[in-house]
């Protein structure tokens, strides 16, 4: 029990992490293209896809569900999964009409490329992460071997 409600603290921190990003993200357009009204129904299609982000992210890149699965695959899945929760919101929120193919084309490449940013910022991260590690592990190797045990 205590497990499944750290899990579900955890779900509600990444729900309003990704709800705030989502709103900077539209906020921006709003000011590129100069709108000053916030449709409620878009409030609610970027929570919505807030909270499908965050749970099918805890499924695809924590241990929940997949205990073993390279890091390349697991982000796969996540575009598989994601992007069709997405492009549902996207069409019925009405974030754009769905007679511009143009804008669908945006919608898609700017998902790949955030998707790709933030991959490589996460690859960065964790390489960081890992060498520092490895130097903390390699300095505790040595203070074992100086103290002779």
């Amino acid at each position: 029990m205590k497990r499944f409600l750290k899990g579900i603290v955890a779900w509600k921190t990444s729900v309003c992490m990704i709800f705030t990003a989502a709103m900077f993200f539209y906020l921006f357009f709003c000011w590129v293209y100069d709108t000053h009204e916030v449709s409620t129904g878009m409030l609610w299609t970027l929570f919505w896809a807030s909270a499908g982000a965050s749970l099918i992210q805890a499924v695809c890149f924590s241990d929940w569900i997949i205990r073993r699965m390279r890091y390349t695959r697991r982000s796969l899945l996540f575009v598989v999964l994601f992007l069709p929760v997405l492009t549902l919101m996207a069409w019925k929120g009405g974030w754009f009409p769905m007679e511009q193919a143009g804008a669908w084309v945006m919608f898609i490449g700017m998902f790949f490329l955030i998707f790709i940013v933030m991959t490589i910022g996460f690859d960065i991260y964790f390489r960081l992460t890992g060498r520092k590690y490895d130097g903390m592990i390699g300095q505790y190797r040595k203070e074992k071997e100086e103290k002779g045990e």
